[in-house]
């Protein structure tokens, strides 16, 4: 990847990007940025571009005025990656961060697949769905992100993919309701099928609690089998790194475990971790990264991505 001015933007213009993308995801990332942190600075500034550009592109599919814009919108983008057209300064940043960090071009062009698979109506209908559209929402994000930490290890890929996968699952188990309202239905409906749900009922966010808790409860289960997929790969992180993904991927695990053990009636409101809860697991992360050991991929895992760009099968 690089820009039509080859690859490099000046020092003065990338010094902005690089403060207005720290602004961007000191305010909408904050659990990311308070992991983030841990990184030495060159890496944090490198993951605040590929943060910013992320929420541009969730942004651009999420805030438009009606669906057709949005993909008007995510199809300029696109041109701006592929060099057909002068890229904006963040995606001149981005794009920067992907040559010196050899970033797999291919993970932005999956990431903007599944911010457009968001424009039409959303119902996955089983898990392998789910699977396939949290690689494209944030697998592809481990991907960029192993780049940025320096992480050089090939049998890491398929771990920073599992830490995406895990997130986005848990992400979607706490946004049920904003996801409904939207008209989107991320909870596999075979899932909601085996409880009764319709998913017009979903839609209209009329179903009942303890139903819908099931689902959100088993799938969280399924995001834990790839959060500690991810741990199994954490060994190939350097150490510094390692410290930092590993609070991140413990204080956004900490968001299921709330759900789980509060429980939070996620048709009501949107489960949120409390401060003193990720500090302790900041604590965690900080103490437990020296002492992790690498373990093999669990290619079942991956069997629903099979063939996508770093998947194991």
């Amino acid at each position: 990847m690089g820009t039509e001015s080859g690859g490099h933007t000046p020092a003065s213009q990338n010094a902005l990007v690089i403060r207005e993308s720290r602004a961007v995801l000191a305010h909408h990332g904050r659990t990311f940025n308070l992991a983030g942190k841990l990184l030495p600075a060159a890496h944090r500034n490198d993951a605040a571009i590929v943060y910013a550009f992320c929420r541009l592109a969730d942004d651009l599919a999420d805030e438009a005025p009606d669906p057709n814009t949005a993909k008007k919108d995510l199809a300029q983008l696109t041109r701006e990656l592929e060099g057909h057209v002068s890229p904006r300064p963040v995606v001149a940043a981005f794009l920067d961060v992907c040559q010196r960090r050899s970033i797999d071009s291919r993970a932005a062009n999956y990431l903007l697949q599944g911010m457009l698979s968001d424009l039409d109506p959303v119902a996955l209908r089983n898990d392998e769905e789910l699977i396939r559209y949290s690689y494209c929402a944030a697998g592809t994000v481990g991907l960029m992100m192993s780049g940025v930490i320096g992480v050089r290890e090939p049998k890491a890929t398929p771990h920073a993919i599992d830490l995406g996968i895990g997130m986005q699952i848990t992400n979607i188990c706490r946004d049920v309701l904003e996801d409904a309202q939207r008209g989107r239905i991320y909870l596999p409906i075979d899932r909601l099928d085996a409880v009764g749900i319709h998913p017009e009922d979903l839609l209209r966010c009329d179903v009942d609690a303890t139903a819908i808790q099931s689902v959100v409860n088993d799938l969280l289960g399924l995001a834990e089998s790839y959060y500690a997929s991810a741990d199994a790969g954490m060994k190939y992180i350097p150490w510094r790194a390692r410290t930092a993904i590993l609070c991140a991927s413990r204080m956004y695990r900490a968001i299921g475990l709330q759900i789980i053990n509060s429980p939070v009636n996620v048709m009501q409101t949107r489960a949120w971790v409390p401060m003193r809860t990720k500090l302790r697991w900041l604590g965690y992360g900080l103490l437990r990264a020296p002492f992790m050991s690498a373990k093999c991929h669990e290619q079942r895992l991956h069997i629903p991505i099979r063939s996508l760009p770093g998947a194991a099968i």
